[in-house]
C-alpha cells in the first residue's frame, strides 16, 4: 500500500452493464487502477447512496447491492467482496467535526461503486468504504465536505466520486449514437469549468442554460464536486475517458492530481 499523496478521481459510471462489458470505458478504468499508486483504502461517493443525512459504511464485510431492475442475470451474480475498514470509518466521522455522521452497517457497495471497482481493482483486496450523499443539502455543502476530506489523500486513501456529469434517463435514446446538443453543451461547459477550477460554475449547474435538462436531479452530479474540491493549486486534472451514451448520459471521468 502507498503512503504517497493519492490523486482523487471522478468516474462517470453509466450503465451497470459496464461491469460486465469490455469497452473503452471499462478499459480506461482498468488502466487508471493500474497507473494510480496503490491506495490503502478507497472511499467511494456514489450517486446511488442519496439519503437524508451523512453516513459512512462502518462494517467489516459490506454487501454487494444490486440496485437496479431488468438487467441480465449475470449482472446479479456479481459480488464485489472487498473488506470494509471500520477504523477508517470512525476517523472519517471524526474528521467531519460537528456533523452527525452515522456509521452504517446496513448499506454496502451499490453499483456506482462496484461496477467501476471490478475494473479498477478486480482482486477486491483493497478496503472500500462508501460515503452517503445528504439529499437535504445544497451543492456548496457537498463541496465543503469534499474539501474536508483532504487529509485522507495524504494517508493514501483514494477518494472516488461516481456519478455522471449529464444524467437524464427520461430523455435517453438507446438508438442514438451522438449526444443531444444540450447534453454536449453542458458536458463541455463542465469540462471547461474543471479546467479553470471554477468553483462557482461547478456548484451551480442550474445557472447554465442547459443545466435543468442535464442535471434534472442532483444525485449523479454531486459526486463530481467531491473530486474537484480536493484539487490543490498544483494538481493537474486529466481526462481518463469521455463520451456520451444514448444521447443524454455522460461517461466523462477525470483524475485530479
Amino acid at each position: 500500500m502507498s503512503n504517497a499523496r493519492m490523486p482523487a478521481v471522478f468516474i462517470g459510471h453509466g450503465s451497470p452493464m459496464n461491469a460486465l462489458e469490455r469497452n473503452r470505458y471499462s478499459d480506461a478504468w482498468n488502466a487508471l487502477g493500474a497507473e494510480l499508486p496503490v491506495p490503502r483504502a478507497v472511499l467511494v461517493v456514489s450517486a446511488h447512496w442519496y439519503v437524508r443525512g451523512v453516513a459512512v459504511t462502518g462494517g467489516e464485510h459490506p454487501r454487494t447491492i444490486h440496485d437496479f431492475y431488468g438487467f441480465p442475470r449475470d449482472l446479479y451474480r456479481i459480488r464485489y467482496e472487498a473488506p470494509g475498514d471500520p477504523q477508517l470509518a470512525r476517523r472519517l466521522a471524526e474528521m467531519l467535526g460537528t456533523l452527525d455522521v452515522a456509521l452504517d452497517d446496513s448499506w454496502g457497495f451499490d453499483h456506482g461503486a462496484w461496477s467501476v471497482l471490478v475494473h479498477m481493482y478486480p482482486d477486491a483486496e483493497i478496503p472500500v468504504l462508501q460515503l452517503a450523499l445528504d439529499a437535504t443539502r445544497a451543492a456548496d455543502f457537498h463541496w465543503a465536505i469534499g474539501a474536508a476530506l483532504a487529509p485522507l489523500r495524504d494517508d493514501g486513501v483514494l477518494v472516488l466520486g461516481s456519478g455522471n456529469v449529464v444524467h437524464n434517463l427520461k430523455l435517453m435514446d438507446p438508438y442514438r449514437s451522438d449526444p443531444f446538443d444540450w447534453a454536449r453543451r453542458f458536458d463541455e461547459h463542465v469540462r471547461d469549468a474543471i479546467d479553470r477550477n471554477d468553483r462557482d460554475a461547478l456548484v451551480h449547474p442550474e445557472a447554465h442554460p442547459d443545466g435543468a435538462l442535464a442535471v434534472p436531479s442532483p444525485d449523479h452530479y454531486l459526486p463530481l464536486l467531491y473530486a474537484c474540491a480536493l484539487r490543490t493549486p498544483d494538481d493537474p486534472v486529466t481526462t481518463v475517458v469521455d463520451g456520451m451514451e444514448a444521447g443524454s448520459l455522460s461517461i466523462r471521468s477525470i483524475r485530479v492530481g
